[in-house]
């Protein structure tokens, strides 16, 4: 344990040098956060805190594209080759991954809470203990996607397109960027099957309807199992070298992680539970004002 202490720390120090760390991290989530609370919601209070999932899971689960660029940054300039001859297990550097992922992503999901008080005057936040329970949650499975891609990729600009085809598909097909309710059909049987679209559910039912954590526990047990298969895989498929080899099925493997998510996926598409709640929360939130006949005060 302390060994994985060492390493967090140590990671910490050389992320807050990697630009490219510090955009996905916190650069861009605060001007996501700031697009979402003043261009789309245009500052007002009940619409903000219906986009605070979205802006949430932004930050959250960014993180992986930084992860896995460090991660393979470090294999082809051989700092973890260095690391290895001290000597260090894969499990303890990819427990510090995560780890570290906590004490850096932690702060900009609680500065912007605090931001959508002081600025945009949101007072009402649901359950914040569920909140940050998803939260970690989220942190350790989608930083464990970051860590079973970069085992998976050889070069960076096999990575990059790698976390740009997942990334493409986390924003565009989870109601991260559109309300899930109000994507076409297709869109949203697609969306079942992902991680971040449970993941913004969770937020939503958290901060909209007060949920309590074990009222999730479909969404925090899928979480939890992807992570774990992540974790495993990536200890398993860890390289020290950019000279060593991939088992030819090993990006099998790691599609075989989202195993969890195609078994609720199958179930949300056949209940349509998820859906007609994401729908009710889209609905309950609507300003009053604007069921408000015209000819009203």
């Amino acid at each position: 344990m302390r060994t994985i202490l060492r390493l967090a720390t140590l990671r910490i120090r050389i992320t807050l040098r990697n630009k490219s760390f510090l955009f996905f991290s916190f650069i861009m989530p605060m001007a996501i956060f700031f697009l979402f609370g003043s261009v789309f919601a245009k500052g007002k209070a009940e619409t903000v805190r219906y986009l605070l999932g979205p802006i949430l899971s932004f930050t959250v689960m960014g993180t992986f594209w930084g992860l896995s660029m460090q991660l393979v940054t470090w294999r082809e300039q051989g700092i973890l080759r260095r690391f290895r001859l001290a000597p260090i297990s894969s499990a303890s550097m990819i427990g510090s991954s995560i780890l570290a992922n906590y004490a850096l992503i932690l702060p900009t999901v609680i500065l912007q809470l605090a931001l959508s008080h002081f600025v945009y005057h949101v007072t009402e936040f649901g359950n914040l203990l569920t909140v940050f329970v998803l939260v970690i949650f989220g942190i350790t499975s989608f930083g464990a996607m970051g860590l079973v891609v970069a085992s998976v990729t050889n070069t960076m600009q096999e990575t990059q397109i790698i976390n740009q085809i997942l990334w493409f598909a986390l924003i565009f097909l989870t109601g991260a960027t559109v309300p899930l309710a109000l994507l076409p059909k297709l869109v949203q049987r697609i969306g079942l099957f992902l991680p971040g679209t449970y993941f913004i559910y969770g937020l939503q039912r958290a901060v909209l309807a007060n949920a309590v954590f074990w009222k999730l526990g479909g969404v925090l047990f899928s979480l939890g199992a992807w992570a774990l298969f992540a974790f495993l895989l990536s200890a398993l498929l860890f390289r020290w070298e950019p000279e060593a080899k991939l088992p030819r099925n090993a990006k099998l493997w790691a599609l075989a992680t989202i195993f969890p998510f195609l078994l609720l996926g199958l179930w949300e598409n056949h209940t349509g539970k998820l859906m007609n709640t994401a729908s009710a929360m889209m609905v309950a939130d609507q300003p009053r004002d604007s069921a408000r006949p015209a000819n009203q005060p």
